[in-house]
């Protein structure tokens, strides 16, 4: 590899395949020899993301009592201590260690949940390595390999493609696109933004369709997630604005009761001439009456039930204050469709030339029933409307099920996978249909053909882009048989369907910035 070389520079998608394959001094037949990939490895190291140094729990349990009216309390403790009043010692102290146990129990769920979500990176990863396939772990990529991609599959690490048969990648933890990226090989120009460079995959990407074939050109914490990840590591450490106003509370407090309590003892000492033991521990026993002990202890409480209340709505909040921020913000400012959406498509309206039909349920469950004017109806009892849900599920490569945890996941396009819950919730009658051959979808002609045999019949489905199909259809069929097509019914009712969409986006935008109490 050449010694200018770093992992870190090189605009690789300007690059052509060429210079890619020579730059980085691997085969894309034979890829790296066992000899490359050791001195690689020594010199870039493991692919994965670098980790944080933990904070010990003695640290995390002792940053609970980082408060001024704690300091207060646990100075009076030492000095009743010292009196040899431990009764009022062992109060004070207890005050403050419960306190100090709820945020840190709080703290230990929410990094317990953290560490659990922890699996951003690829486990797996096929390469071609001294002419073999193979899979080895993830982390034992380096700059060089030559990796495979399948359907389904986590990107293990940023790679520029040589190789793209309908390949799509989703990449909406990158770019916040809900709709899978479609990928080539061609040379692009300088400065292309990330969401564009359509020659490159990046590390924990999914595969949702389509094969490929790609160089590695960065591991670890130089990929884009790891860019990501250094940026959050560097954002420097902030104060809430609830522990700024305790802060503050605390410090007046604590000024005025101290400054009392001298003025008490000083004029007890002065005028009224009482033991010294006995005006001190009067004053002492002022003193920590009047600071409000239960103050940071109640704050805590409200503050843990608040998180507990978010931990049931599926929010893992790490720092108790966080709660209150959270609470105080009134706009949320976004400019990317998957910051406040779930990344699942739902079909929700189904249209035909007799009737709109309303479907319920969400994301990729085919829990969920088809409406028509708000009664369900048996779509096998509708003969358009049966032909048009077994086209999207013939005609259609996605599949979907449930994963370790119990959640519907789609396995292919997003967009399929949606087609496919549409049919489960249908629960049309099983056909005998056998697919013969496909025209897969493609970006250049925007649909996607298969060929079955039903029975003695040989039938053609098709489904794809409005613009496309529309101008070419002649006739279609409706309650009253086969008449001429009706565009202009078509065009409205894709107008008006867009615009029934883009209002329902409104409406929950404005339920996600809401204020609601906590």
């Amino acid at each position: 590899m050449k010694e200018d070389y770093s992992p870190q520079n090189g605009d690789w998608y300007s690059q052509d395949i060429k210079t890619v394959v020579e730059e980085l001094e691997t085969d894309l037949h034979t890829g790296l020899s066992e000899e490359q990939v050791r001195e690689r490895t020594e010199r870039f190291g493991e692919n994965g993301l670098p980790k944080k140094k933990k904070e010990s729990s003695v640290l995390r349990f002792l940053r609970q009592f980082n408060n001024i009216l704690i300091y207060v309390l646990l100075v009076a403790a030492i000095i009743t201590a010292v009196l040899g009043h431990y009764v009022d010692t062992i109060v004070i102290v207890l005050v403050t260690i419960v306190n100090g146990l709820i945020g840190f129990i709080q703290e230990n769920k929410a990094e317990k949940a953290l560490e659990n979500i922890k699996n951003m990176l690829s486990l797996k990863a096929d390469v071609i390595r001294n002419g073999k396939r193979m899979e080895i772990d993830s982390k034992e990529l380096t700059v060089g390999d030559v990796v495979l991609l399948n359907p389904g599959d986590k990107v293990p690490a940023d790679m520029r493609l040589v190789e793209s048969s309908n390949l799509k990648i989703e990449e909406s933890i990158l770019t916040g696109e809900s709709v899978p990226s479609d990928k080539q090989v061609d040379t692009l120009e300088e400065d292309a933004p990330l969401g564009d460079q359509f020659n490159m995959a990046f590390t924990s990407t999914t595969v949702s369709a389509g094969t490929g074939l790609g160089v590695v050109t960065a591991i670890g914490a130089n990929t884009e997630l790891g860019k990501i990840n250094q940026l959050i590591s560097d954002t420097p450490a902030i104060t809430t604005p609830l522990l700024k106003q305790t802060a503050r509370l605390g410090k007046t407090i604590s000024i005025v009761i101290v400054g009392i309590a001298v003025l008490v003892y000083l004029f007890g000492y002065f005028f009224r001439d009482y033991p010294q033991e006995q005006l001190l521990l009067s004053v002492i026993g002022l003193a920590v009456a009047a600071i409000p002990e239960g103050l940071p202890a109640i704050l805590s409480i409200i503050l843990a039930i608040g998180v507990q209340n978010m931990a049931k709505r599926n929010a893992i909040v790490r720092h108790l204050p966080s709660v209150e921020t959270l609470g105080s913000v009134s706009v949320i400012c976004s400019d990317k469709t998957g910051t406040l959406t779930k990344n699942e498509m739902t079909v929700k309206t189904v249209v035909t030339k007799d009737h709109v039909y309303e479907v319920s349920g969400t994301g990729y469950s085919p829990d969920g029933k088809i409406l028509l004017d708000g009664k369900e109806i048996v779509a096998d009892e509708d003969e358009v409307l049966s032909n048009l849900i077994n086209c999207f599920e013939f005609c259609n490569d996605a599949t979907i099920s449930k994963d370790e945890a119990g959640n519907w996941m789609v396995n292919g396009d997003p967009t399929e996978g949606a087609l496919i819950t549409l049919y489960e919730k249908a629960d049309l009658k099983d056909r005998d249909v056998e697919r013969i051959a496909t025209i897969p979808f493609d970006s250049e002609y925007k649909y996607m053909a298969v060929l079955v045999k039903a029975g003695d019949r040989k039938i053609i489905f098709v489904k794809g882009a409005p613009d496309r199909l529309l101008n070419h259809v002649c006739r279609e069929k409706n309650s009253s048989g086969i008449q001429p097509f009706d565009m202009d019914y078509w065009n409205q009712m894709i107008t008006e369907t867009a615009k029934k969409d883009n209002a329902s986006s409104v409406q929950l935008i404005k339920r996600w910035i809401r204020p609601r109490p906590i």
